[in-house]
């Protein structure tokens, strides 16, 4: 079953997904690009106040590819007891250093994921099989510029089918995201990734507002609805959206 993904820029917001019944609650600043991160000690806060009730995942920011300033980045998130710890893989810097680097981290039993962007022209299939020797837990495709449309615009169905496809067989998780709509659900589920993420519309539309609980719990209701599944969905708490 596809679950779906929150991403959240404060605790309150966490807090509020988690209760709702979110899959993973991404903690991530949307004001600070496109993967903005949090501090690392409001992720540990984070952390203490939400471990064992919700998977939670970390970003560790829009930074260069280059393998020191990665490596630093991602052991510094994964000391909160995250998770799972997300970096995005942007053009430019040296990829192999980057993976060969972070390998010794994941065989520690730190659960990375790789993000990449469906608006930049890169061949990501390819890069499925070294992520995944190098012991990453998962790969998304989410949308760098977010001006430039929604992922379902940027890239074909057969494409998107293609890397979920890949990413699972290589035994990692795969997330779908980039300015996903409601009506994409139906469409993006029928491949199987394990999550869809959102944001914007889990904000009314933009992507910097506060979560709404009401947009949270309809996603989730449309999510249940398309898997065929039935799904207990939680009450969300109105006050954290005051």
């Amino acid at each position: 079953m596809t679950r779906l993904l929150a991403s959240v820029a404060n605790l309150k917001e966490a807090r509020m997904a988690s209760e709702c019944g979110a899959g993973i609650i991404d903690l991530k600043n949307p004001r600070e690009g496109a993967l903005g991160a949090w501090s690392v000690v409001d992720v540990k806060t984070a952390v203490d106040t939400l471990q064992g009730k919700c998977l939670l995942s970390a970003t560790i920011g829009d930074l260069p590819m280059v393998a020191e300033t990665i490596w630093a980045a991602v052991e510094s998130m994964a000391a909160t007891g995250v998770d799972y710890v997300k970096l995005g893989f942007f053009p430019d810097g040296d990829w192999y250093e980057v993976i060969a680097t972070l390998r010794p981290i994941s065989q520690q039993g730190v659960r990375l994921v790789a993000v990449m962007f469906a608006d930049h022209d890169t061949d990501y299939l390819g890069w499925i099989p070294r992520l995944a020797e190098a012991g990453f837990a998962g790969a998304m495709l989410d949308t760098a510029n977010k001006r430039k449309g929604t992922l379902t615009v940027l890239r074909e169905a057969a494409f998107l089918k293609q890397f979920v496809r890949e990413v699972q067989q290589a035994g990692m998780l795969c997330g779908l995201a980039g300015s996903l709509r409601k009506e994409d659900i139906h469409p993006l589920q029928a491949f199987g990734p394990d999550y869809l993420g959102f944001r914007g519309a889990l904000c009314g539309g933009t992507r910097t507002d506060a979560l709404d609980p009401h947009a949270v719990r309809n996603l989730l209701s449309v999510l249940s609805t398309t898997s065929g599944q039935p799904s207990e969905i939680a009450p969300c708490d109105i006050r954290y959206a005051l």
